[in-house]
């Protein structure tokens, strides 16, 4: 990652650098594990549990993307859609929750109201240690929940709380291709479950 740190003249270069070390994250991430969370993920489906994503700053508008792509699958395909909330979008309940008991329960919070047994939670942090989301798995693991996390850096706390894990290891403070692996990450794992839908409409119209 050192020659991303600084882009003076040859700014060419530090672009294909960018680029290069982003295909080498990729090709490093764990496919077995982003396996695991597909199948997940259509085993909610099925059994029509509400599938929740958190994230901060970056994270957040990659959780509300991923909840949004993941939403439309079904239309998209014509089969059984997936029940998707974003946990970021409501800024008037996660500022009543931050101004009335802190932070750090933003997340937790509306959780406590609509998290049932079964449910699923994704959570997206590049460090893993990020409190308030830390606060939202544990919430989920006891209300008997499927805790999934993106991380990346050294994995942080959440690699150690969350059932399912896809892990991009990076140097600590290395936000953007992080957040770039999880965004593609969003895209890898809808548009295989668009293929996946697709092929079983086409089974089932045989």
């Amino acid at each position: 990652m050192k020659d991303l740190m600084t882009c003076n003249k040859d700014k060419k270069g530090y672009l294909k650098n960018y680029s290069s070390y982003l295909s080498e994250l990729l090709l490093r991430l764990d496919y077995g594990a982003v396996e695991e969370v597909i199948h997940c993920l259509l085993d909610a489906r099925d059994r029509d549990a509400t599938i929740f994503f958190a994230g901060n700053g970056g994270s957040a508008a990659t959780a509300s993307h991923f909840s949004q792509d993941l939403g439309e699958v079904g239309r998209k395909t014509g089969t059984k859609c997936f029940r998707t909330i974003s946990l970021n979008d409501s800024v008037p309940y996660m500022t009543a929750l931050g101004n009335d008991y802190g932070y750090d329960r933003i997340f937790a919070g509306q959780l406590e109201a609509h998290f049932r047994k079964g449910d699923v939670l994704i959570v997206i942090s590049a460090s893993g240690n990020s409190q308030n989301i830390l606060e939202s798995v544990k919430l989920a693991n006891r209300s008997g929940g499927i805790t999934i996390g993106l991380v990346g850096f050294d994995g942080g706390k959440l690699s150690g709380l969350c059932r399912h894990v896809v892990h991009t290891a990076t140097k600590k403070g290395e936000y953007g291709p992080v957040e770039d692996v999880h965004l593609i990450l969003n895209h890898m794992i809808t548009t295989c479950i668009m293929s996946h839908g697709a092929k079983s409409k086409s089974k089932r119209k045989g």
